[in-house]
């Protein structure tokens, strides 16, 4: 059976602004069958990065969290550390980053929390029924929340093809030792050049494997777990991640970290895509490059899986923007995600999350209609 997806498109007007679409469109998914009265509900977003500017005006996630509030929930803005060094390795530096890029209270209407804590390691595994995995590693406030309102931003992706939906639950819910287990299969390593020895790594490691050596500290690949802690805690970035998984493989994983995400929200989720400056590259660059194709619209299903599928069908039925880094698929119909990353096999994210049991690629997309005569 088919899954619903709902679309608001960016047609516009006296009658209905798009923050009043946006809100049709959330009653007509079923917004109101997800939240009860004092729920604390999780809003998972992506704050952007310093210097890039394609994530979502957090004006429309204000929206998202009126409704919330409509309807008795405790809406609260949340992201996650990153795995590598950088804006957002670690709380302070991710919510300033947020505030920064406008996901301030006083904009977006709701308390900003980091759902894997303050250095990325307050997360819980979570046992799944999956193909590779049998667990996984995901922030702890994701799983405490009443509800999960996942809201992505649909673009191009450098690893996985695109990101959406998936990706947002997969990466953006767990935690640094999470990230790295979709990444990588082996331990961290030490760049000696850049390493100075000053043991800020060894009170990070649990499990005392790491040593300072007569020239750089060394891992113990036995001994180190993968939690990441020493990655965020090198004041030179010396440690560094040995990112060996193919990218078929982190797709699979991402799937399934997908799935952990999802483990306790049965009847407690909704996902909501914006197809706007879908740019060729992730929302973690401190740069965002032109959007390969218009914008589209507001897509909505209770179905992720589904939801990334319509979200993809749309951009490649849309004309590809000239002089931006599609190099092929300019065409209605083109493959826009191999026009700018030729190598990635994008559908085996779809593929494996139908798989596993998260979701299907079947579905029947549903436009909002006008209200009146026009808009």
């Amino acid at each position: 059976m088919p899954a619903i997806v709902w679309m608001a498109d960016f047609r516009a007007g006296y009658r209905e602004n798009m923050f009043g679409k946006l809100e049709r469109l959330l009653e007509q998914v079923g917004l109101s069958g997800v939240i009860n009265n004092e729920d604390l509900c999780a809003v998972k977003i992506h704050f952007g990065e310093k210097g890039g500017h394609a994530f979502i005006r957090p004006v429309f996630i204000r929206t998202i969290v009126n409704e919330i509030r409509a309807l008795g929930g405790k809406p609260f803005l949340t992201d996650s550390c990153t795995l590598y060094p950088g804006e957002r390795k670690e709380a302070v530096s991710a919510l300033n980053c947020g505030i920064e890029n406008g996901f301030a209270y006083a904009v977006a209407g709701a308390p900003l929390i980091i759902c894997d804590g303050l250095r990325g390691h307050s997360s819980r595994r979570v046992k799944i029924d999956a193909e590779i995995l049998s667990s996984t590693d995901i922030g702890i406030e994701i799983l405490e929340a009443d509800n999960l309102i996942a809201v992505s931003h649909f673009k191009c992706h450098e690893l996985t093809g695109f990101g959406g939906a998936l990706k947002n639950l997969a990466m953006g819910c767990s935690s640094r030792e999470g990230k790295l287990e979709q990444h990588s299969t082996i331990a961290p390593i030490v760049n000696a050049k850049t390493c100075t020895r000053c043991g800020a790594c060894l009170p990070g490691c649990a499990h005392e494997a790491i040593t300072i050596k007569s020239d750089a500290a060394l891992i113990d690949k036995q001994a180190c777990t993968g939690c990441g802690r020493c990655i965020s805690l090198c004041p030179t970035r010396a440690i560094q991640i040995q990112w060996n998984e193919e990218s078929g493989q982190v797709m699979r994983k991402m799937a399934e970290y997908a799935l952990g995400a999802l483990q306790n929200k049965q009847g407690k989720k909704l996902f909501i895509n914006f197809i706007t400056q879908v740019s060729p590259s992730c929302d973690c660059y401190g740069h965002s490059d032109a959007a390969i194709v218009p914008d589209i619209g507001i897509l909505a299903a209770t179905d992720p899986v589904a939801l990334d599928q319509a979200c993809a069908d749309l951009v490649n039925q849309a004309q590809g923007l000239p002089d931006t880094a599609l190099t092929s698929g300019h065409e209605p119909g083109g493959d826009k995600f191999r026009g700018v990353h030729p190598n990635i096999d994008w559908e085996i994210t779809l593929e494996h999350s139908e798989k596993i049991g998260l979701g299907t690629r079947t579905y029947e997309l549903k436009r909002l209609e006008p209200l009146g005569k026009g808009w």
